[in-house]
């Protein structure tokens, strides 16, 4: 099963998805689809240029919750996605025919749908790129929810620059990338996006001008909340790559 394209989605509480269009358009360079869905619920952002690169990045509306972020996998063949990942272990939480909402081992809900031809990925848009979602996995779930990723996807496998990390790279060309996190508490599995940053502080400065504020900060990552009430981190990064340069320039993944 080949993933043909990825769309990280950022989801924060319907009643705020004005406050989180204005702020990711603004930080992405991109601008908001037509809404879609019963409560107008689902916005793609869509690159600003240049022309013929495909989109990534979606916002979705949610009922409950503060939301967080999860993953699309686009596909030729949904079904046989949808039935590669319940062999590995994942719960279906709602098939719509063309595309079903799943839920991985350890709790995580993303989604199959079918591929439209997307293979362009946006450009680095003022110094970062959105290209990482970073799921947040309990210690007793992550080695194999590690696994369940790895074996669904068949991306490369890489070990992180630190213990708790584990990445999964997809093939060239395909825009979203997966980091698995072990937490340290036992709590339920949840997701945030990460942006690859080549200036952290000035692109943390950008993001506070549009109404971001900081949350904590880590070894190399910035934690940070938007204005729709979401976290997420911007972490230093080649925004071209997504590799992380460590003191003596070696290029590491996380």
């Amino acid at each position: 099963m080949i993933i043909r394209w990825t769309y990280a989605f950022a989801d924060r509480p319907v009643g705020r998805l004005s406050e989180a269009r204005a702020f990711w358009t603004a930080v992405t360079g991109t601008h908001a689809s037509e809404p879609r869905g019963e409560q107008a619920e689902f916005l793609t952002l869509l690159p600003d240029e240049p022309a013929g690169t495909d989109a990534c990045v979606k916002l979705q509306g949610v009922a409950e919750g503060d939301g967080g972020a999860h993953l699309d996998l686009c596909v030729e063949d949904v079904r046989a996605l949808t039935r590669a990942a319940r062999e590995r272990g994942a719960e279906l939480v709602a098939d719509h025919g063309d595309r079903a909402v799943l839920r991985s081992p350890a709790g995580q809900p993303f989604c199959a749908v079918p591929w439209h031809g997307e293979s362009v990925r946006p450009p680095v848009a003022a110094g970062s790129r959105l290209d990482q979602v970073c799921l947040d996995i309990p210690p007793s779930a992550y080695a194999a929810e590690c696994g369940f990723w790895a074996g669904l996807t068949g991306w490369e496998r890489l070990t992180g620059s630190r213990p708790e990390f584990e990445v999964l790279k997809p093939p060239a060309g395909l825009a979203v990338r997966i980091l698995l996190q072990r937490l340290d508490t036992e709590r339920p599995a949840g997701a945030h996006l990460d942006l690859a940053c080549a200036d952290t502080a000035a692109v943390r400065a950008r993001h506070e001008k549009h109404g971001a504020v900081l949350v904590r900060q880590g070894p190399h990552w910035t934690v940070m909340r938007d204005p729709a009430g979401g976290t997420y981190c911007l972490t230093g990064r080649d925004p071209r790559t997504g590799a992380l340069p460590d003191a003596g320039r070696r290029a590491v993944v996380a």
